[in-house]
């Protein structure tokens, strides 16, 4: 099964089956029962990892690094406008030069077709740190979560308060294909992308599950076992005023949390702002795994790395 993965790109999660995704997870806790025990792991020494960020980071960046340092790998980051780019080269070019010098790209950047752009001229694998579409890595490391707290992702309720932006959309997909509810509670004229929403909704069909847009808070948080906070505005976006306006009867506070299971447990994927999509009572308290969250990037993208990287 392993062998499958080598040199595949990690795009988004509709690429991959929920075996596929079971196999990710699986690595991801081996590989962090390794890291805690400071057990040797480095299953890719020798090998050389580029790193385009065009966009701002503070988690991406700095797990991606550690991990690739962790599996004996080195890792060379550069953001567009220290390369040949800022320019006007095309992103043809510059992908065929870099699949020359590294065995790998992690490229976080604003559109899905750039993306794919790259890995359709490169032959070893293009991971995708984040683009406006979709954050499939955010989403591994949600699921490592969840199963760490509950031990299953099948059958859970997830509620989603915030902006129907990448990470709403691969929670959409990962819900889907692991057969999680998720009910999405967003304001009137708000809705996720189209082309997610059909995924979800066929791959929900066929793994007994529900993805449920609502525009009551309530109705999502209710009996909710996992209670997922997002930022209403999200990187790039200039109608800031405007999303804080339309989203503040979405906030997650210590009312609105109880309505979910007592047990219930809070995430959010950072950055996060205080006062406006949840309170610090909330982040900082008992339901919170918002820091295990966090961890957990970096030992899921470990694991789609030693995976795929040839």
């Amino acid at each position: 099964m392993r062998a499958s993965f080598r040199g595949r790109d990690f795009l988004t999660l509709m690429d991959y089956s929920p075996k596929e995704i079971e196999v990710i997870l699986e690595v991801a806790a081996d590989l962090k029962r390794k890291w805690a025990r400071r057990e040797p792991h480095e299953y890719l020494r020798g090998r050389t990892i580029a790193m385009i960020f065009e966009k701002h980071s503070t988690r991406t960046r700095f797990s991606f690094q550690a991990g690739i340092a962790h599996l004996g790998a080195q890792s060379f980051y550069a953001t567009p406008e220290t390369m040949q780019l800022a320019r006007g080269e095309p992103i043809k070019d510059t992908a065929r030069v870099i699949d020359r010098y590294c065995d790998a790209l992690v490229i976080r950047t604003y559109g899905q077709e750039i993306v794919e752009e790259y890995a359709r001229y490169m032959r070893n694998p293009v991971i995708n740190a984040l683009t406006d579409l979709v954050h499939p890595c955010q989403a591994l490391a949600d699921l490592m979560t969840i199963r760490e707290y509950k031990g299953r992702i099948r059958g859970l309720k997830l509620a989603y308060v915030g902006d129907p932006w990448n990470v709403c959309h691969s929670l959409m997909v990962a819900s889907s294909l692991m057969g999680m509810n998720m009910y999405i509670a967003l304001p009137r004229g708000w809705s996720p992308n189209k082309r997610i929403s059909e995924f979800a909704e066929e791959n929900s069909e066929r793994h007994g599950c529900e993805i449920v847009v609502t525009e009551d808070l309530r109705e999502a948080l209710e009996s909710a076992d996992v209670v997922y906070a997002n930022t209403f505005h999200s990187m790039g976006h200039k109608d800031i005023e405007e999303r804080k306006k339309a989203f503040a009867g979405y906030q997650i506070n210590s009312e609105t949390l109880s309505w979910a299971k007592p047990d219930a447990i809070f995430m959010h994927c950072l950055p996060g702002y205080r006062g406006e999509e949840m309170t610090d009572e909330v982040i900082e308290g008992p339901q919170s795994a918002v820091w295990d969250q966090a961890e957990n990037r970096m030992h899921t993208e470990k694991a789609v790395l030693a995976l795929v990287v040839p």
